[in-house]
């Protein structure tokens, strides 16, 4: 890196979500405080955006920890949620950042308020989901004719490999709570038992799984939750790297997809990092 930037971390910095309530069933507001100051030297993210952003406008600016005396100030996002709330459109509920704060559980605003068609700006009051770049890419992503059709490198025993997440543990910092980690082994490699004959492999086996990056080993699930030419691995394990001081994670290591993943895979249409269908060989250890 030729720049290391020093963000507060979460316990450090205030919260008003924004991003969940696209999954929400009501409409909720709620704002959390800092629980502890941030270390001197730290910026919030919010300021090392808008430090970078007076910097590229004025590259005479100085880079600081500390607000500017002259010029442009560093817009604190508070002050916009509190002007969001006071005039958004539950203005007639008396709204303000310190209202939630003398509310630190949120407030309930009621059921959620639709806002389609209204909110669309097109012609004919729809969304265009056939878009003419992703009707002209399906040649690209056809499935194939048969079961077992040769890959984009000519070899019909490389499989593509995804990911998947668990109920209980989809994220890796679960995995050190005993209770959601507790039972059958789920960082396994499941497979369909047509891939699973042809390759000889049982359920319960270990096998090798290598990509063009690198290759771990973990045990085969046969299961017909996989497509033939399929197999998954969940994300978020491989905890047994130095330095990890999660006890309980650590005994149950697994191992990580991100280890297999190719960093030369695209999505032509996109330009994104592909980090789903990379291809790999499965071979009982």
């Amino acid at each position: 890196a030729d720049y290391i930037l020093p963000p507060a971390t979460g316990l450090e910095t205030a919260h008003y979500d924004v991003t969940f309530h696209a999954l929400a069933i009501r409409n909720t507001t709620r704002y959390s405080d800092p629980m502890v100051p941030k270390p001197a030297g730290m910026l919030y993210d919010w300021e090392i955006y808008e430090n970078l952003r007076l910097y590229l406008e004025n590259e005479s600016y100085s880079w600081s920890a500390e607000p500017p005396t002259t010029g442009p100030q560093p817009e604190n996002p508070e002050q916009k949620i509190d002007m969001a709330l006071r005039y958004g459109p539950y203005k007639d509920q008396n709204l303000s950042v310190q209202t939630l704060r003398d509310n630190p559980h949120g407030i309930d605003l009621g059921p959620l308020q639709s806002q389609l068609p209204d909110r669309l700006t097109t012609v004919n009051g729809r969304i265009d989901v056939a878009t003419a770049p992703f009707l002209n890419d399906l040649t690209r992503v056809q499935l194939p004719a048969t079961t077992h059709e040769p890959s984009a490198t000519g070899s019909p025993d490389r499989l593509n490999l995804i990911s998947r997440r668990h109920l209980r543990d989809n994220n890796s910092w679960l995995h050190n709570a005993h209770r959601l980690v507790k039972g059958r082994n789920r960082c396994t490699l499941q497979i369909n038992p047509t891939d699973a004959l042809r390759l000889a492999i049982v359920n319960g086996q270990a096998v090798r799984v290598e990509s063009r990056v690198g290759s771990v080993e973990l045990p085969a699930e046969v299961t017909n939750d996989m497509m033939p030419g399929v197999v998954s691995m969940p994300h978020g394990y491989g905890h047994n790297r130095a330095g990890i001081q999660l006890d309980v994670a650590r005994a149950h290591a697994g191992v990580s997809i991100n280890d297999l993943t190719d960093e030369t895979l695209m999505d032509e249409l996109t330009g994104n990092a592909a980090l789903n269908g990379v291809e790999v060989t499965v071979e009982g250890v």
